[in-house]
């Protein structure tokens, strides 16, 4: 199993958290494969030390990819989680009060959007 972490808005727009899991099979010597997941696109980012995004939603279904760094994500009802580098994001919060993300390390931060068909 691959754990992800998907962030989304309920009926009243409020954000919440949700741990999933990715399901995955034995694929012999090159070990362990999920199934294709369809992507619309890739876009690499930067962030300077001192990132602090107020409250916003995400501009479209995506995955967030973290390659280094740390960031803390606060949800509209005031719920924070940290989040490190190899942790993968589900962002589907594309309407309502949206979240908050800060750079927890004070270092220029990489990660990588896989945006998602609708």
């Amino acid at each position: 199993m691959f754990n992800i972490v998907r962030i989304y808005s309920d009926n009243n727009g409020d954000s919440h958290f949700e741990d999933l899991t990715v399901p995955l099979q034995e694929a012999g010597t090159i070990g362990f494969l999920s199934e294709i997941i369809a992507a619309k696109g890739l876009i690499f980012r930067e962030v300077e030390p001192d990132y602090d995004y107020d409250f916003h939603n995400a501009p479209q279904r995506q995955y967030l990819v973290l390659l280094d760094g740390a960031i803390e994500i606060e949800t509209s009802l005031g719920v924070k989680r940290s989040f490190i580098a190899g942790q993968v994001l589900l962002l589907e919060d594309t309407h309502g009060k949206g979240h908050r993300t800060r750079n927890i390390l004070p270092v220029r931060r990489k990660s990588l959007f896989i945006t998602l068909h609708d």
